[in-house]
């Protein structure tokens, strides 16, 4: 499965890189293939490990803030491995012609 989820700080004003990276720095450790752009945190990996990541990813940030807000999206394909780069190289062969 592919989960793209955001963890946003609230209450520790606009600065917050610093969580942020606290929460990406969970996801790199975990050792599952991931992404990270501007908006969203993408892993890949089966149900139990994923959301094992996306709450350690959580409580990292959760224990700087009083306040955490999570916004979470997931693919579900049981038996599809390697999506995470598949999906790109699919939309860039289209791209292309």
């Amino acid at each position: 499965m592919l989960v793209a989820f955001s963890v946003t700080p609230l209450g520790v004003g606009d600065a917050v890189g610093e969580y942020v990276a606290d929460a990406v720095r969970v996801v790199r450790d975990s050792g599952l293939p991931n992404h990270t752009d501007a908006m969203f945190t993408t892993i890949e990996g089966d149900w139990d490990e994923a959301m094992a990541v996306v709450k350690h990813a959580v409580e990292a940030v959760a224990a700087k803030a009083p306040r955490v807000s999570v916004v979470l999206k997931a693919d579900i394909r049981p038996g599809v491995t390697d999506a995470l780069s598949a999906k790109m190289e699919s939309l860039e062969r289209h791209l292309a012609g």
